[in-house]
């Protein structure tokens, strides 16, 4: 019996992911729309922004996109990490830390969207984030211009940010991204709710969310997001022994003796009509105070640098004694009971300690309170008002275990204050108990640490569009491919091509050395073809046997390094088939290695080696939008490949995916570079200098060797250099570093004078006798 109406076909898999990829497009559409519509609104918002700020021009041009000159574009492989306002900035420098021990040559950069975000951040990651600067509005030519300087490998947002062009174009970029410490408030979560239609295409984009708990982990499923876990909160981590007390501070307090003190941190005003101000509140329960605590000191912390002027205006109406903390040092202690009125930003964390008891505020104001555990970690006791739901789960935690004191009515404020103050072993149970507590959820830095370090490995940031152009260099390209191979000569011994994608700079000249070194011991005789680049004499062809001795003039710098390490015959000429032709009239080579050799289709090779730079693999794309000769598919024709210059403790992960997707089967090898430092005068400064086509990795050794740098000055590669470029560094420097191909650029009387030193480096590969094997082996094919 047929069925009265047909079934409905359910969609195949693929099927499923158009009509998604479609439903997402047409999404982020109406949002482009939307924010193209609303830009004169912006423009207006912001100019009336900077009417009542005037603070608020400087770095205006960070909102669009355009970041300081101090911010040199990057090589790939940053690390961008977004913290909303005060509260993430603190909380991020742990984070940082560990990825500063974790991921060292990895440059950290933090945005913030608020004044007071940016100034906490400058003040609290000094020395930790390569810099700080104002996040980008959310418009994609803001957001790509960052992205195109930056060019991060992972992008971590902090808490609530949800920006659809941010997440959706940092993964485009080939960045991975991650939530941290993710969390969507009470207040937050119907607006939510009704959008959930539009934020489940936006939360498709993250790798992985990291909500503060389970709670917080719900809601983002709720919306969408399908890659969540509860990793805990951050705010749980932190370190009660890495803060200070200023000393004007202390100073002050020692002076002024106080018998009792209290804090009232973070303190709000009204969220609607109905709520209180918590100045008012705190002000009142200190003179309420006042009669029992005479030796009283209440140290007043108001949540925003705006409202310090109103504070100290209320303190003087109600006729109490203060002083302002950016009065210190300097001041004299006023008479107890009195107010030290914190009108600084950045000092909260240090304060705690001060206090036997520390009020929280915007929690009496419907506003969700505020992070308690940082006073909790220090083992002072906490009070609270009955608003806690931005920290629902961390207060629900304390109060079913006593680590809290909450006040539902405000009148009651001053009686559980003066219940702490009044009774020390009490209150000091009481602090214990949050201090437990505070410990017992550590370990959230480092689970996010440690995924950071994973999708590190996984990411491959990407080059920009395809420039059309490079279709007529491709096939030009191609072209001479067939051409020169009808006519392809054949040598007589084997032939080992080491080359690469990339127009230079990718570390060949360390693993021709390593495969004369491994190839003359097991007795193959090689020999090298090379073009000499950049030599500074045009000779023809010269050809050198093991031990022969010539000027770098008329070798060039890297070949001058392969001579001297007396390994294999050298063959120098841009004519590759007379080299080759000259130097076995001259001396019988068992093995030929053909130096820059994957496009040189002149001679056939047996064995195409093809090294890929870890650092920049795809190098701004095809010529002439980057530097890459070749595309990667291209990769097809090698039989292995070298990942040059690879990170230690990563696999490369992501690399290695896309090496996969044009050759399956060809072995892939890890090589890194080790350095040697020269011997270095005590105490002085150091600069460094360099003409190679991948400068970062000579910053990166530097780095690694700790080596603390006055400046890096970066030539052309090759450069063969004179008195007037170099004297001007001398004097900022007391010795200059520079590497070993650099060096010998340089005229020897000159290098002495100017007390220049060469860092020597050797290859280290990961499989070594592999590849050694592999070479041993070429034959004929």
């Amino acid at each position: 019996m047929k069925p009265l109406w047909p079934h409905t076909p359910i969609a195949a898999p693929a099927d499923r992911h158009t009509i998604r990829s479609l439903q997402a497009y047409l999404i982020y559409f109406l949002y482009w729309t939307v924010q193209a519509l609303a830009f004169p609104l912006l423009l207006l918002y912001l100019a009336l922004r900077v009417a009542r700020n005037r603070a608020y021009v400087r770095h205006l041009g960070e909102r669009f996109g355009f970041l300081p000159q101090h911010i040199l574009p990057t090589a790939p492989g940053s690390i961008w990490l977004h913290a909303v306002s005060v509260g993430e900035a603190i909380t991020a420098a742990g984070l940082i830390r560990r990825l500063r021990t974790d991921l060292p040559f990895a440059p950290v950069y933090v945005s913030c969207s608020t004044l007071a975000g940016r100034a906490m951040a400058e003040q609290k990651l000094q020395g930790l984030a390569a810099a700080v600067f104002y996040a980008p509005l959310d418009y994609r030519f803001c957001v790509r211009r960052i992205l195109r300087k930056l060019r991060p490998s992972v992008v971590v947002v902090m808490e609530t940010e949800i920006w659809p062009n941010l997440y959706r174009d940092a993964r485009r970029s080939g960045a991975r991204l991650l939530v941290v410490n993710g969390r969507i408030s009470d207040k937050a979560l119907p607006r939510y709710r009704r959008l959930r239609w539009f934020f489940r295409a936006v939360l498709a984009h993250p790798d992985l969310i990291f909500a503060q708990d389970e709670l917080a982990a719900s809601r983002y499923r709720m919306l969408g997001a399908e890659r969540v876990q509860d990793a805990g909160n951050l705010k749980y981590d932190f370190d009660p022994a890495a803060t200070t007390i200023a000393p004007a501070v202390r100073a002050w307090i020692d002076k002024a003796q106080p018998e009792h003190v209290w804090m009232a941190a973070s303190t709000m005003p009204p969220a609607t009509a109905d709520d209180p101000d918590e100045d008012d509140l705190v002000l009142d329960a200190f003179e309420e105070l006042a009669a029992r605590f005479r030796l009283q000191l209440l140290i007043l912390v108001p949540r925003r640098p705006e409202r310090f002027p109103e504070a100290a205006a209320k303190l003087e109406a109600r006729g109490i004694r203060f002083r302002r903390r950016s009065q210190l040092p300097g001041a004299e202690p006023v008479d107890l009971p009195a107010v030290l009125l914190v009108d600084t930003i950045g000092e909260l964390s240090g304060l705690f300690p001060l206090a036997q008891c520390v009020f929280m505020g915007g929690t009496f104001p419907n506003r969700g309170g505020h992070n308690i555990l940082e006073p909790a970690a220090f083992g002072v006791p906490v009070i609270t008002g009955p608003h806690m739901e931005n920290f629902a789960e961390i207060a629900a935690d304390f109060r079913a275990h006593g680590a809290v004191t909450t006040v539902q009515e405000p009148r009651n404020l001053a009686r559980e204050v003066g219940a702490i103050l009044g009774d020390q072993q009490a209150s000091a149970a009481l602090g214990e108990r949050g201090r437990q507590r505070s410990e017992l959820r550590c370990g959230a830095t480092a689970r996010a640490a440690e995924e950071i370090r994973r999708l590190y490995d996984e990411a491959l940031p990407r080059p920009g569009r395809f420039h059309p152009f490079a279709w007529l260099w491709l096939g030009g390209m191609a072209v001479d491919r067939a051409i020169k191979r009808l006519g392809a000569a054949r040598p007589s011994v084997p032939v080992i091509s080491i080359g690469n994608l990339a127009m230079g700079g990718t570390g060949k000249t360390p693993l021709v050395l390593w495969l004369c070194q491994h190839l003359s011991a097991a007795g193959r005789n090689p020999a090298v073809l090379t073009r000499g680049y950049r030599r500074a004499t045009a000779d023809g062809v010269v050809t050198l046997k093991p031990g022969d001795a010539a000027g770098v003039e008329q070798t060039g710098e890297e070949a001058q390094l392969i001579l001297r390490t007396g390994h294999a015959a050298l063959a120098i000429g841009a004519d590759r088939r007379a080299a080759r032709l000259d130097l076995e009239r001259k001396y019988r080579p068992g093995i030929y290695l053909l130096d820059d050799g994957f496009q040189h289709w002149g001679m056939r090779r047996d064995l195409d080696l093809v090294l890929i730079d870890a650092i920049d693999p795809f190098r701004g794309g095809v010529f002439p939008h980057g530097r890459l000769r070749e595309p990667f598919s291209a990769l097809r024709r090698a039989d292995a490949i070298v990942i040059t210059r690879a990170l230690p403790g990563l696999r490369h992960a992501g690399l290695q995916r896309e090496i996969r997707r044009h050759n399956a089967h060809a072995p892939i090898f890890l090589a890194r570079l080790e350095a040697k430092l020269p011997a270095l005068p005590a105490q002085a400064r150091a600069g460094a200098f360099c003409g190679i086509g991948q400068p970062e990795s000579f910053r990166r050794t530097l780095s690694d060797l700790r080596v603390e740098l006055a400046f890096l000055q970066i030539f052309r590669d090759h450069h063969h250099y004179r008195e007037e470029d170099l004297e001007p560094l001398a004097a900022r420097a007391d010795f200059l570093l520079t590497t070993e191909k650099d060096y010998l650029n340089i005229p020897p009387n000159l290098a002495a004078r100017l007390n220049i030193l060469a860092v020597p480096v050797q290859l280290v590969l990961d499989e070594p006798a592999s590849l050694s094997v592999l070479a041993r082996n070429c034959s004929i094919q």
